[in-house]
């Protein structure tokens, strides 16, 4: 499957807030749309989602305009949006049958998915007893039990202690090998770069960067590199103002061209003890703010 959001402009009165939009997800892979807050990152989804929709523009599924009939879409949203004097499985159960699901086909995946987030115990208590990451595992349900082909995932991890945010990436990563397009909305950059394939960073309603993750780090210039080493004061010292210190400990070195890469690595592993080197590469933190800065739109 390939989803296609394409030339999408949409206003609301006088505010122009996407312009002209486009990107493009592929099944069987992560998909991250960055952003900062009213970027365009909420309106872009809910025209994809089909909640309103655009002035212009197009959204496909191979090729072809999206048949929201015969499509399922399931949305984990960054506020949760369930009920909370209501009882779980009556809830989950309701919104598997408002997207498709026949009744007893409804219960029987929302106790499978229970089961399998652990929550079973929890099938018949009250939302608001629960606590905020379990709250959150019950979104998840209502996003995935009637086993939709696309998968929205909106600040997915937050909220989640390490145990729960583990469980969340083996989840995600059973939707990504099904060969669903599941698709990343979040500030948290760390699981993009764990998941994504490929990102679209919107700025000021505007795709200002677009592409596969590895080939964006790939077209930075590679001139320095990122040495770990149990002598990294001596590298320091011996560098001089080429070399500066990482969060990490380790010893960046600022070459005077890309050129020169080989051959110092070879000089360093002769002179030093090396534990780790490798070309430096921004991290996708450092893209961002680097395209979604107040300065990127000027």
């Amino acid at each position: 499957m390939k989803l296609e959001l394409r030339n999408i402009e949409k206003s609301f009165g006088e505010k122009h807030v996407l312009t002209g939009v486009s990107f493009t997800a592929e099944g069987g892979k992560a998909f991250g749309l960055l952003g900062r807050n009213g970027a365009g990152k909420t309106t872009s989804i809910r025209i994809l989602m089909d909640v309103f929709g655009a002035d212009r523009g197009d959204v496909l599924l191979d090729g072809a305009p999206i048949d929201y009939e015969r499509v399922g879409i399931g949305y984990l949203p960054e506020e949760r949006g369930l009920y909370p004097k209501k009882k779980v499985i009556d809830q989950l159960v309701y919104f598997a049958e408002l997207k498709g699901m026949e009744h007893k086909a409804a219960i029987a995946a929302c106790d499978a998915w229970l089961a399998r987030l652990g929550m079973t115990e929890y099938r018949n208590k009250r939302l608001d007893t629960l606590s905020k990451g379990n709250q959150q595992k019950i979104q998840l349900v209502t996003a995935l039990a009637h086993d939709p082909e696309i998968v929205i995932l909106d600040e997915p991890f937050s909220g989640l202690d390490p145990v729960n945010a583990m469980l969340l990436k083996d989840v995600v990563r059973e939707q990504i090998g099904k060969g669903k397009i599941v698709l990343f909305s979040s500030h948290q950059m760390s699981y993009i770069e764990e998941f994504c394939d490929s990102i679209a960073i919107i700025h000021q309603g505007k795709v200002v960067l677009h592409g596969d993750l590895k080939d964006i780090k790939h077209s930075y210039a590679r001139d320095k590199l990122t040495v770990q080493s149990p002598e990294a004061d001596r590298i320091r010292l011996d560098f001089g103002a080429a070399a500066s210190s990482m969060a990490d400990g380790s010893v960046l070195l600022r070459l005077a061209s890309a050129e020169q890469k080989q051959e110092t690595m070879r000089a360093l592993a002769e002179k030093y003890e090396i534990d780790a080197m490798k070309v430096f590469e921004p991290s996708l933190n450092d893209i961002f703010v680097e395209y979604a800065s107040e300065e990127a739109g000027k």
